[in-house]
């Protein structure tokens, strides 16, 4: 049953006036880096020829991290500016968020303001002047300097895809353009403009997708893309796995704690999720230079999504089955023995899935979405939730997750817990887990 838009819950985004930062320590904050392998694959790509399509609220290209990352772009909504980068509806600052952990320059403080910049309202701020670089210490030798948000593939192109994002306090899309039709409009029009990877941190509370969206994952499968999506979030009512990334091929993306064991409020879980990866105390960049404390699986699939971006750089020539295969053949095990539907495969391994020698299966360990059509679209069978089972088989999908609760803020700081994305007969949320909350708020380090 399609949830309606009742059974949501979400709250208003609001920003504190903005603040100098005396020191940033928000490279600092970025542990998966070093805990991850990130720093490791570094030594031999950073994303380099690789273009990446985040289908999101917008991206703000301004941002000082991001100056140089977005080379196109393009609204689906009928709401948004035809380059993608305003944000939309609910959560504006949400596909900046998520960009910046995929793809972020980093910057420096100490540039001739305005060197570098991209133009915009913080023009004077984007500096992008490259900081000393040190053999031994990777983090000093990628970007743009040593300050801001480094992303896992800092060197890879990004394609900026706008949607409306619907929640209480902006109302339905202006447009009319339901999510039925926005999102198969968004997969085509990154195929198309050169993505070579697709992030999408939206998830619904749904398993199973409108038939619309079928011709346009396969358009992409058909078209060697890899599609990286959130698997949800508790804390935004997102209990079990929903579309899109329970569709097959789709490489859908469970959330770690700190510790890197399972999240309790910033994952969810089921039989399509393939890795894990960081959700929890998370940093990212919002638009006019900002930055923020958050969690979900919506962070967590960006980090992927640079992992692919850097398996592309450094084997141009695998398929995209391939890239995805060499992701979770080097996940390493956790929870249960074998596969489980809380990590998957594993729990991402960066360094691993850069630099190990090792040969991967031609077919997706994740399923075909031409399959899946040829079964269940032409077949006299239902639909049904896809991805290929390992052996042993996993427990079957979790019962239809209840409302989510009502999440109280603690302060004005605080981001959506679940926000619905369109009003079409499928509702997305933004995979963004509760208790959000705005870390730092500054234009540039002084």
């Amino acid at each position: 049953m399609v949830p309606t838009l009742a059974g949501i819950a979400s709250l208003a985004l609001a920003l504190p006036f903005a603040v100098p930062a005396v020191a940033d320590d928000i490279r600092g904050s970025e542990y998966w880096l070093e805990d991850y392998g990130i720093t490791e694959a570094w030594k031999t790509t950073q994303g380099e020829g690789v273009t990446v399509a985040v289908i999101d609220s917008g991206v703000d290209g301004t941002h000082p991290d991001l100056a140089g990352a977005v080379i196109a772009g393009t609204d689906v909504s009928g709401a948004g500016d035809p380059d993608g980068q305003r944000g939309l509806g609910e959560v504006p600052g949400h596909g900046t968020l998520v960009s910046t952990l995929l793809a972020g320059r980093g910057h420096t403080a100490d540039a001739e303001p305005g060197a570098g910049s991209t133009g915009g309202p913080d023009e004077a701020d984007a500096t992008v002047s490259p900081a000393p670089t040190s053999p031994a210490d990777p983090l000093s030798a990628v970007g743009k300097g040593p300050d801001g948000i480094v992303g896992v593939a800092p060197k890879a192109d990004l394609l900026a895809i706008s949607v409306w994002i619907e929640g209480p306090g902006s109302g339905p899309n202006p447009a009319g353009i339901a999510v039925d039709e926005q999102v198969p409009r968004a997969v085509h029009w990154a195929v198309d403009n050169g993505a070579d990877v697709i992030n999408m941190s939206l998830g619904s509370t749904s398993t199973e997708w409108p038939e619309s969206w079928d011709e346009a994952f396969l358009y992409a499968e058909e078209n060697d893309v890899v599609i990286v999506a959130a698997a949800g979030n508790r804390a935004g009512g997102l209990t079990q796995v929903g579309a899109p990334a329970t569709i097959p091929g789709v490489l859908a993306v469970a959330g770690l704690d700190r510790d890197g064991q399972a999240s309790a409020e910033a994952s969810s879980e089921g039989i399509s999720i393939a890795v894990a990866a960081p959700s929890e105390n998370l940093v990212g960049g919002l638009p006019g230079g900002l930055y923020a404390d958050w969690s979900g699986t919506s962070g967590a699939a960006p980090l992927v999504s640079g992992v692919a971006a850097l398996i592309r750089s450094r084997y141009p020539d695998l398929t995209a089955e391939e890239v995805v295969n060499r992701i979770v053949d080097t996940a390493r095990d956790a929870g249960a023995p074998g596969f489980d539907t809380l990590y998957g495969y594993g729990v991402l391994d960066v360094a691993a899935a850069v630099n190990s020698d090792i040969e991967v299966p031609q077919e997706s360990r994740l399923g075909s979405m031409a399959d899946w059509i040829q079964l269940y679209r032409r077949g006299s069978a239902p639909p049904a939730t896809p991805p290929a089972a390992p052996d042993p088989a996993p427990q079957p999908v979790l019962t239809a997750p209840a409302p989510p609760r009502a999440v109280e803020p603690e302060d004005t700081t605080v981001l959506p817990s679940a926000v619905v994305l369109g009003f079409g007969g499928l509702m997305l949320v933004v995979i963004v887990a509760g208790g959000t909350h705005v870390h730092r708020v500054r234009k540039r380090t002084q």
